[in-house]
């Protein structure tokens, strides 16, 4: 999480309080705004690595499992590991230590333990948890409804969402 925090949630927080201190807004509120870019990219990041196992590649615009075949340590693959039991586990590390593989093969076997885990489901309780903290920090912030209105759609618009 603190990988996501640095990278994506960061870069898209800063960009948000850019634009409240050019739009003139007090020290209070670019630090509310801040922090509401911020739980909305930590959410857009989680949501991202589980369309990568999860989604559909026509709507999701890229193949699906790309994450698994390089290995990459996505909050999904954290969560396997420390959820798993003895076998499950033993197999996760096979298919992180395999050097030759079927990539499809991979892919089915890597998203079938996540689902016997149920990091599918951890992890959209936390893209949950994060976009409604967003959507709180946004309610407190000094600005006309019409202006958070905006701000909100862009949300449901990053994640994908609709109102």
């Amino acid at each position: 999480m603190q990988m996501i925090e640095l990278k994506t949630a960061a870069l898209l927080a800063g960009s948000a309080m850019i634009g409240a201190v050019i739009g003139n807004a007090s020290e209070e509120d670019c630090r509310k705004i801040y922090r509401y870019a911020l739980e909305l990219g930590l959410a857009f990041q989680l949501q991202d690595d589980w369309l990568d196992v999860y989604g559909d590649p026509k709507v999701f615009g890229k193949n699906i499992g790309g994450d698994i075949l390089c290995n990459k340590k996505t909050y999904l693959l954290i969560k396997a590991l420390e959820g798993a039991n003895q076998q499950q586990r033993a197999e996760l590390e096979h298919w992180l230590t395999v050097s030759e593989f079927d990539a499809d093969e991979k892919i089915a076997a890597v998203k079938a333990l996540y689902d016997e885990i149920g990091v599918r489901a951890i992890c959209q309780d936390l893209v949950n948890a994060y976009f409604e903290q967003g959507r709180l920090l946004l309610e407190k912030v000094a600005l006309p409804s019409e202006k958070k209105e905006i701000l909100w759609q862009y949300a449901l618009s990053l994640l994908g969402r609709e109102s």
